[in-house]
């Protein structure tokens, strides 16, 4: 018999894959110890095991195709699958793998990366980047932010400027000082976190924090006076910066009001403290430009970045420094004791450039500008008609909706029911990979979905949001 024509049954392959899955699971749990997860809770349930990738799609262990709408971890902007990436990667490894950027040395690739990065950067004001400090992630460059800031005011003679004040919810990585930054309380519970000189305002939620009869405008601007409330409170002149997202990313995608960074942008100016935009999230097309603070207004004085640089495709990270801050560190500094193995690694900033070149020839961010981030806004807006939604919203290539028990009076859920926990998991069993953020459900699609993929997405999440209420009437917690 000519074993070569055989063909296995459907239902022995699919055993097989079952067997291979529960492998790597066991092995999983024995072995990986993973970010943001209750290992005895996935000993129990075993891990999801990605295995390939497309386009925006990725595939499971178990050959169930699923719908990326969250692009990896807010990065794979260009998409998966992309050649050009594998092939950058490649052909540096193969002429230079690594070498350092300390003692006076430097790469092309690392150089290259910092020119076009000046170059992609826009002024606003009297504000201009043309100086970069690499990183492999967001978390680094936020405790490099740090860093650069208090030495700043050292060097200006100020030297008892060190506090640096950030928002609740927010997130600025899983480092020391980048946890502190962040305004996670889960996170500050563990670690006695935040460290000494940092502290937090309000975030600019409207949903949950403006009062009864209180427009967004008007709720902008009392959210952004929080900041000055606090600069006055510590004392203008033991302030060294704020740090925030343009939009709060792993905060649940929370949008502030249009009066919001405007009024953040007097304060600052005011009182003469630096202003750090996180843009780990919002640059590099997300929001339809190449950095947010443009779309914004925002005239900041340190950038960080990460994530979409490289699409996720390698790590790489870093902060643009404006050139108030740099001249100082420049002219004034001397040596700076600080930086990283990985700082202007070549195999990154080939893999990023190629990225870059991508994204300019295909034109996504403004892409996400004009055509899918309106056409995305339309359609995410009809879920507000759903019995569960208590409000749907969108900016650019990122959107958010509310979970909501009572739609008239926006009356939320027991947290203890999980209800965004129990949408997921709707989700996931329906091929979609959606966030829950407590019971706001967020999403960030890859920057080349077409209209096509945007309608199967708000489909399945249409689908799930049905499901998820099915459930819940049966459970009896909504009529």
């Amino acid at each position: 018999m000519n074993t070569s024509t055989l063909i296995t049954p459907p239902a022995l392959v699919r055993r097989a894959e079952q067997q291979d899955t529960q492998a790597i699971q066991a092995l999983d749990s024995a072995h990986f110890i993973h970010p943001f997860t209750d290992h005895g809770d996935l000993a129990t349930r075993g891990a999801r095991v990605i295995t390939r990738a497309e386009n925006i799609y990725v595939w499971d262990s178990e050959g169930k195709k699923i719908l990326d709408a969250m692009s990896g971890l807010w990065c794979v902007n260009a998409g998966y699958g992309r050649r050009e990436l594998a092939q950058a990667a490649y052909d540096q490894m193969m002429t230079l793998p690594y070498y350092n950027s300390f003692f006076q040395t430097t790469n092309v690739p690392a150089v290259q990366l910092a020119t076009k990065l000046a170059s992609l950067a826009p002024k606003v004001g009297d504000r201009s980047f043309e100086h970069v400090f690499f990183s492999s992630s967001g978390s680094e460059s936020n405790d490099t932010n740090v860093r650069m800031a208090r030495r700043y005011w050292d060097l200006m003679g100020q030297p008892e400027r060190k506090v640096i004040i950030s928002r609740h919810n927010a997130y600025h990585g899983s480092t020391m000082a980048g946890a502190s930054l962040g305004g996670m309380s889960g996170m500050h519970a563990q670690g006695d976190l935040p460290i000494p000189n940092i502290t937090h305002i309000e975030q600019p939620y409207h949903f949950e924090n403006g009062l009864p009869g209180e427009s967004e405008a008007d709720f902008g601007l009392r959210a952004a006076r929080w900041l000055e409330e606090k600069i006055l409170a510590i004392g203008p002149d033991k302030v060294a910066a704020f740090i925030a997202e343009p939009v709060q990313g792993a905060g649940g995608v929370i949008i502030p009001p249009a009066t919001y960074w405007p009024e953040i942008q007097r304060i600052v100016d005011q009182y003469g403290i630096l202003l750090i935009c996180d843009e780990v999230i919002c640059a590099f097309g997300r929001l339809g430009h190449w950095f947010a603070y443009e779309k914004f207004g925002i005239k900041p004085d340190l950038v960080t970045f990460a994530k979409g640089v490289t699409s996720g495709y390698i790590p790489l990270g870093g902060v643009m420094v404006g050139n108030r801050v740099a001249q100082v560190l420049i002219d004034k500094g001397g040596e700076f004791n600080h930086g990283y193995t990985y700082s202007g690694h070549p195999v990154a900033c080939a893999v990023a450039l190629a990225n870059l070149e991508i994204m300019e020839r295909e034109g996504l961010p403004q892409r996400v500008r004009d055509d899918i981030g309106p056409y995305l806004a339309q359609r995410f807006a009809e879920l507000n008609d759903h019995p569960l939604v208590g409000v749907a919203e969108t900016c650019g290539f990122v959107a958010g909706l509310v979970l909501v028990k009572d739609k008239a009076t926006r009356q939320v859920f027991d947290p203890d029911l999980a209800v965004g926990m129990m949408c997921r998991a709707h989700c996931f069993k329906n091929g979609l990979i959606m966030r829950a953020v407590g019971d706001r459900m967020i999403i960030a699609p890859p920057l080349v979905m077409t209209h096509e993929q945007i309608d199967e997405m708000m489909a399945l999440i249409r689908l799930c949001l049905d499901a998820t209420l099915a459930q819940l009437r049966s459970l009896g917690h909504v009529a």
